[in-house]
């Protein structure tokens, strides 16, 4: 049985003129999916009007609380003590978003509660994975 995690978060959207505009986010983590962690983001916030989610590794949400991390779409440091960014890249642009480092914490933490770091079961999560993409071919 997979077992999920939720946890709101609330965001602020950095804008060209530096303003801080509140965004509200669901951090979400699911046994099923072991190495990876969502961030959803509900209709209201995104251009076209519909939900979005950005999927990444959860060992690059631990690298980026501590340091600089990420490649390609979404990259992740500590901004001082108190906060993270995240940066998205998507052909629609670039968003920089930060969030409380310590409800980010508590989030990976309560990941590790689930999953234990080194005990995800990668051929269970392939096999599902592919099972899910080609169907019963």
């Amino acid at each position: 049985m997979d077992i999920t995690l939720e946890q709101p978060a609330r965001g602020r959207l950095i804008t060209a003129d530096e303003q801080e505009l509140p965004v509200p986010a669901t951090l979400r983590y699911t046994s099923g999916d072991p190495l990876a962690v969502h961030v959803d983001f509900p209709p209201e916030v995104s251009l076209d009007g519909t939900g979005v989610t950005w999927t990444f590794a959860r060992s690059l949400l631990e690298e980026g609380l501590y340091g600089p991390a990420g490649g390609g779409d979404v990259h992740l440091w500590p901004c001082g003590r108190a906060r993270t960014v995240l940066e998205l890249h998507s052909p629609y642009g670039l968003a920089l978003l930060q969030f409380d480092t310590p409800a980010l914490s508590r989030f990976l933490l309560r990941t590790y509660a689930v999953v234990a770091a080194g005990q995800e079961d990668v051929g269970e999560a392939v096999d599902r994975g592919l099972s899910t993409l080609f169907g019963n071919v």
